[in-house]
């Protein structure tokens, strides 16, 4: 199955703006029609803590984009939204759209980002999914969920052939993100895709590094620091025989 990753400049809190890069930049892409293509964390807005002014109700503008693009494109769309939570705080999400518009799937974040304020602005998610999409069965997470090996673990039982990172992860730390990313594929046995954004917002500088990485830990497609879409082949018969000539998930002691 092909995996294409939007990374792009995300115009703070303007999510007109945002939709209509995504739009033109998938459209300008020869993305095959079947395809997965992902967009990073809060695409529409940014890693904003503005939770009164950018959350929406599930159902709303951001996800209905989500929806009708995946249907004209004729491909799997993922992205990061926010919905409304508990209290007045927010839900840091992501979902996935089938080629018919349809909703497959709503994860969210299980770890909030404590040192950016998400805390305080953000309920947590309860626990992991996965879904299948096409011939792929998906696990999907959000940014800072990425430092904890555990949650990616709790879904590797499953066998997922993708986990997918979606992101706004800052240059402070963007050393760590390609080594994370390598680890969660080799630990797993199966193709990670991290998706980040590029540029500034008040607080954050951003510069990509948007990866397709398969389960050796081998980088299959690097977007750098520039706009773009990348794109690579999720090999399910290769996946298969890597994991039957090398059981290791097999040995995992605790599988739930």
């Amino acid at each position: 199955m092909n995996i294409a990753c939007v990374q792009f400049d995300i115009a703070w809190e303007d999510k007109a703006a945002n939709c209509a890069k995504v739009l033109s930049l998938l459209r300008s892409t020869r993305i095959p029609r079947g395809s997965l293509a992902l967009l990073p964390e809060m695409f529409a807005t940014g890693f904003s803590m503005n939770v009164a002014a950018i959350a929406e109700e599930q159902g709303g503008a951001t996800e209905q984009f989500l929806a009708k693009a995946a249907r004209e494109l004729g491909i799997f769309l993922l992205g990061g939204v926010v919905t409304r939570g508990a209290g007045g705080r927010g839900r840091n999400e992501c979902v996935v759209f089938s080629p018919e518009g349809k909703l497959l799937a709503r994860y969210c974040k299980m770890q909030p980002f404590t040192l950016g304020g998400e805390t305080a602005c953000y309920e947590a998610g309860r626990e992991p999914i996965v879904f299948e999409c096409g011939e792929i069965l998906v696990a999907p997470f959000i940014c800072y969920d990425l430092r904890f090996p555990e949650l990616a673990r709790a879904v590797a039982p499953k066998r997922p052939h993708l986990m997918i990172f979606i992101a706004n992860w800052p240059n402070a730390r963007l050393h760590h993100w390609p080594r994370l990313l390598q680890a969660r594929a080799i630990e797993n046995q199966c193709y990670v895709a991290g998706v980040n954004r590029t540029g500034n917002d008040p607080r954050y500088q951003h510069s990509g590094r948007t990866m397709i990485v398969d389960s050796h830990g081998e980088i299959l497609a690097d977007a750098g620091d520039k706009e773009c879409v990348i794109q690579a082949q999720v090999d399910v018969p290769w996946l298969a025989e890597y994991r039957r000539a090398f059981p290791a998930l097999d040995d995992m002691r605790c599988k739930e």
